[in-house]
């Protein structure tokens, strides 16, 4: 048998170096085990699993039939989808408008972006105060005028509470929309707006065939990272409405939180939770591809 060669000292320290990185890794390692990826195995786990511990798809086959998961998934996507349109035509219309020259414009820079900062409690308890019916803001505002705002409960009326609650997350994330929107016009080169000029093109033909088509990838950005954050929405809507009036604004956050730590039903929860993550990765990689197949075309 030969005999095993010395180690040279570079070969020593490149050992040297390999341990004290693993040695430097390992608490990561060891936290991200304990706080994602064994969390993630154990949801996978009772997901799988029925009440009685048998090993099955119950849980999944189950959303199918259930009509208030159903009516959750349609009330998320509605909230999804009124909330984003208006936070992207509005922050887009402050992001055109504050990219010009004028005066002041850092001022109003600065305060768009207050809501922003707001943690999402402050913002819901905020709003539950003026949409009291009794004594808030907004009531007292309209009886001023001389209207009568006895059917005007915002948060109690299953017709009013849904639009209630996206008029809240519109005023805190359109700041957001805006930030994005702004970084992505002043990111814009000046030399097609010169060429625009000289062929002597309108404002609307700038826009549309300048300013919007060099915008795309900042729009993309906006809305991907706003709708996965639109689609999980729980913390706001559980203080203004706590998913009512009824069933009125109830999401799947908010489903999956009450089958969980109201009636203990931790499986059809997680269930439920991995359902929301698909769809949400669905969508997610749908804005992805739509980003590169436009950023491929010549």
């Amino acid at each position: 048998m030969a005999p095993t060669p010395d180690l040279t000292p570079a070969m020593r320290r490149s050992v040297s170096d390999r341990s004290l990185a693993c040695l430097l890794l390992a608490p990561t390692i060891a936290v991200l085990f304990a706080l994602t990826i064994y969390p993630l195995i154990y949801s996978i786990k009772i997901s799988l699993q029925s009440e009685s511990g048998n090993w099955t798809l119950q849980n999944f086959t189950r959303l199918i039939s259930d009509h208030f998961f159903l009516s959750a998934l349609a009330h998320t996507v509605v909230y999804a989808a009124i909330a984003l349109t208006f936070e992207f035509l509005i922050g887009l219309g402050l992001a055109l408008l504050l990219s010009a020259q004028m005066r002041g414009r850092s001022v109003f820079r600065s305060l768009l972006l207050v809501p922003m900062m707001l943690p999402a409690v402050v913002v819901g308890v905020v709003w539950r105060l003026i949409l009291n019916s009794n004594f808030g803001a907004l009531n007292g505002t309209i009886k001023g005028i001389g209207i009568n705002t006895d059917a005007l409960t915002w948060t109690g009326s299953p017709k009013l509470a849904m639009a209630s609650v996206i008029v809240a997350d519109v005023w805190q994330w359109t700041p957001f929309m805006f930030l994005i929107l702004l970084a992505g016009l002043q990111a814009i080169p000046q030399e097609p707006y010169e060429a625009a000029l000289i062929d002597g093109a309108s404002g609307w033909q700038t826009f549309r065939h300048v300013t919007l088509p060099l915008l795309k990838p900042a729009i993309l950005i906006a809305l991907l990272l706003r709708t996965m954050d639109l689609l999980r929405v729980f913390d706001q809507i559980f203080i203004l409405t706590e998913g009512g009036p009824g069933f009125a604004t109830e999401t799947v956050s908010l489903y999956i939180y009450r089958t969980a730590f109201r009636f203990s039903n931790f499986g059809y929860a997680a269930a439920m939770s991995f359902v929301l993550l698909l769809i949400t990765n669905v969508i997610s990689v749908g804005y992805i591809r739509f980003l590169r197949t436009n950023e491929a075309r010549p």
